[in-house]
């Protein structure tokens, strides 16, 4: 028999994975969107892949939504890999990508959101780290924060090197 307290810690991580499982629905379609309306052939690429990065992410915590629901833990064996996407990792060095894409530009704004978005999703699941009691509960948030904070850094990258150009470009440089 579940006592309030299980009922009460059961529908908080409902909630959360709820709530995880829209963040990562909104990132897809930001990254989906961009994909979609952008003329560089390299920026849909990476929206594209970061795109199907979120649907595994959805997948992922559709997945643990039901296993919690089904078993009041969550399904630890069954995280993938944090490691960034290699082909992301490719694109975001290349010099093409640098000259397609302006600093100051639709995929530029797109970038800026997108690093806004994860930011906010790493916090949230940091926090939900320092408030879980249970260790799997713990461990499962650390794990989204790693997740969502590759892609963080990987649109850091970016962004850093599109306004190092638009800089270079616009002659912004005092000297």
């Amino acid at each position: 028999m579940k006592t309030k307290a299980m009922e009460t810690k059961e529908n908080r991580v409902m909630e959360i994975l709820k709530q995880a499982i829209i963040m990562e629905s909104r990132a897809k379609a930001l990254y989906a969107k961009v994909a979609d309306q952008t003329p560089s052939e390299g920026a849909k690429k990476i929206f594209g892949l970061m795109a199907q990065e979120e649907q595994m992410h959805i997948d992922f915590l559709m997945k643990q939504y039901a296993y919690y629901q089904k078993n009041q833990q969550f399904d630890l064996l069954e995280t993938p890999s944090t490691a960034e996407n290699p082909q992301i990792a490719d694109l975001i060095l290349s010099d093409a990508l640098k000259t397609e894409i302006s600093g100051a530009g639709f995929e530029a704004a797109a970038i800026s959101a997108a690093i806004d978005m994860e930011s906010k999703s790493v916090e949230a699941y940091m926090t939900r780290a320092k408030e879980a009691v249970d260790p799997n509960e713990k461990a499962f948030y650390l794990w989204l924060a790693n997740w969502e904070r590759d892609h963080h850094k990987m649109l850091i990258s970016i962004n850093k090197e599109l306004t190092e150009k638009t800089w270079n470009d616009n002659q912004f440089w005092p000297f």
